[in-house]
């Protein structure tokens, strides 16, 4: 065993890597496991709108920040190509892509708008918004849903933390899908697999996907 090899051990051992991994992977189980009752009726009902929007010729937009930006635009990219099975591209967007429109409001306007604006040009009646936020607290995704209030679009919100100032902005017609959990990481996890499950939801109700 070479000199790098046996540091690397140590480097595990003394820091108890294995064990804090462990521990990880046994914490993102037990909440989902844990969600999956308290979360599955939120999940349905956002399937069942955002399938609906796509069926009369709407279209999603999805927001976010940081990692929850990553998570927009991969649930975009699953519904625009396809998630896992062959079907006809479905009407998605990331509004966290374009660097020159994100850019310019923000140093024109204010960072808060860089979604909002996009939604006052891009949002129709029908359209639906998928707002992202761990905190529940992200100014610009509560504009955001604000701008899609005012067009007529209903909006899914992806949340944690309690839903934080997302919660009170949420109207009668949309959803709310907040994981019951403080911890960002526990809950960008939990994001992923609700993301996976509204896609698969969704070609299950628009295809016949099994």
């Amino acid at each position: 065993m070479g000199h790098t090899d046996k540091t690397l051990e140590n480097t595990i051992a003394n820091a108890g890597l294995s064990a804090r991994v462990e521990a990880h992977f046994a914490a993102s189980a037990e909440l989902k496991t844990r969600a999956a009752s308290l979360m599955s009726a939120s999940i349905a009902g956002a399937i069942a709108l955002m399938a609906a929007s796509l069926q009369a010729g709407g279209k999603i937009l999805a927001c976010g920040n940081g990692g929850s930006a990553a998570d927009a635009q991969h649930f975009s990219a699953e519904l625009l190509n396809r998630f896992e099975i062959e079907r006809a591209p479905l009407a998605a967007l990331a509004l966290t892509t374009d660097t020159s429109t994100l850019t310019s409001v923000a140093n024109d306007y204010s960072f808060e708008q860089i979604f909002a604006k996009q939604i006052q040009a891009l949002g129709r009646r029908g359209d639906v918004l998928l707002a992202i936020s761990t905190s529940g607290g992200s100014a610009n995704v509560m504009a955001a849903i604000r701008a899609a209030a005012q067009a007529g679009m209903a909006t899914v919100a992806l949340t944690g933390n309690g839903g934080g100032k997302i919660a009170g902005l949420l109207g009668p017609d949309d959803v709310h899908i907040c994981v019951p959990h403080e911890v960002t990481a526990r809950i960008q996890e939990v994001h992923l697999l609700t993301l996976h499950c509204l896609c698969d939801g969704i070609d299950a109700v628009l295809f016949g996907a099994r």
